[in-house]
């Protein structure tokens, strides 16, 4: 605060009459969230005012410091103070869970996997704090692809040389070595040839990153109401189309170049046109979308799953299912099993993967609808009919 200000709060002091007690005597005379307002202003401005060469300044400030007792008049800076604090303070503590189901078709292609401590599993300690890695991957044209993302890409995100520190680089540039590297692998052994959608998770403190490439998703349930972490990469999206057609390629018929249901996906080097076209890079991207989080103690859970969950739930949907199961028993892999169940039950024909992962040890608890107060009436001639049919 400056000088003029100060001078100011000075001159209401002594229209108050402050004499023995000009606390009291301010505290009677003014509205509380004037003197909120202006106390509080004070006491922010205080530590970056320019106060000059003078003492008269000094002697002015110290006399509104031995005056009023900020801690008391701000309390409502020092509640929201306390409430930002215990979110900051909120830790994860984690539960998982996962289940798969070859569905109506003949075939299984999708996988998962689940990490509890990503660096500690490949021998790469890094600190006290685990790095937990969760991940569900659908293959197309075989399961050949799916597996190989699945047991490559965590060892290629721990070796890369800026992990931890820079995740979010290292989990695109991540993403797209896996590629490469499976398209070695297929020019080897032309067998190997099919493709896979992938979405990863990775929780650090309280930190939640969702990577991915395809129409998996990731949907977070924050106080119950879902979040979704992920974004269905599908010719229909107009975003995902402008970026296909400045590559040259085409969306026929919901189709990519006519023959891939998704814009984004691992693997597919065997489809002419789709990872290359030409001397340029082709329309298909394995490079993932990325979502990063802040954990709060409202986040419950993060679901995970492949297409075929998503073909019939939507996703507030299976938070609500999600909560519900949780609420009757707590088991998360007995909830993933009942939501693979249930997804079967609503007609699904894919394969159908889940995971789950919660952030508590306690199950959700119970939602509390707030209803407003609102007056009902009946109309005259409302009341004239249910009259008639009361007397019959």
């Amino acid at each position: 605060m400056c000088l003029q200000d100060t001078e100011q709060v000075c001159e209401g002091m002594e229209k108050l009459g402050c004499g023995e007690n000009p606390e009291e005597e301010w505290q009677q005379q003014q509205p509380v969230n004037l003197v909120d307002t202006q106390i509080q202003n004070w006491g922010k401005s205080l530590s970056k005012c320019d106060l000059g060469d003078g003492n008269d300044d000094s002697e002015q400030i110290g006399h509104l410091g031995d005056s009023f007792p900020l801690e008391k008049i701000c309390e409502d800076t020092v509640v929201a103070d306390k409430k930002q604090n215990l979110l900051s303070e909120f830790m994860p503590s984690l539960r998982s869970g996962e289940w798969s189901d070859i569905g109506h078709r003949s075939y299984m292609e999708d996988t998962h996997i689940c990490i509890a401590d990503l660096a500690k599993k490949f021998g790469y300690p890094f600190g006290k704090e685990a790095i937990s890695f969760y991940g569900v991957f659908d293959g197309h044209g075989g399961k050949s692809a799916a597996h190989f993302v699945r047991d490559h890409l965590p060892r290629v995100i721990v070796e890369d040389a800026d992990f931890p520190i820079e995740l979010e680089k290292v989990i695109s540039r991540s993403f797209m070595e896996t590629d490469a590297a499976f398209a070695k692998s297929c020019s080897v052994e032309s067998a190997l040839s099919s493709g896979t959608t992938a979405l990863t998770a990775m929780i650090f403190g309280r930190s939640l990153l969702v990577a991915n490439a395809g129409d998996c998703r990731a949907v977070l349930s924050r106080h119950g109401v879902a979040m979704e972490m992920s974004k269905d990469h599908r010719p229909c999206c107009n975003i995902e189309r402008t970026r296909i057609e400045s590559l040259g390629g085409f969306i026929d018929d919901g189709y990519l170049n006519g023959q891939l249901g998704v814009t984004r996906a691992l693997g597919d080097w065997h489809i002419q046109g789709l990872k290359e076209n030409g001397a340029q890079t082709g329309p298909l991207s394995a490079e993932p979308e990325l979502k990063l989080v802040t954990l709060t103690k409202e986040d419950e859970f993060l679901i995970i799953g492949s297409d075929g969950i998503w073909d019939v739930f939507r996703s507030q949907n299976a938070v609500d299912y999600v909560r519900r199961r949780l609420q009757e028993h707590n088991d998360v892999k007995l909830c993933c099993k009942e939501v693979v169940e249930e997804a079967m039950k609503r007609g699904a024909i894919d394969n159908l993967t889940v995971v789950i992962v919660c952030f508590h040890l306690e199950p959700p608890p119970n939602m509390v609808i707030q209803r407003g107060r609102v007056r009902r009436s009946i109309s005259a001639e409302g009341l004239q009919n249910l009259r008639f049919h009361l007397d019959g």
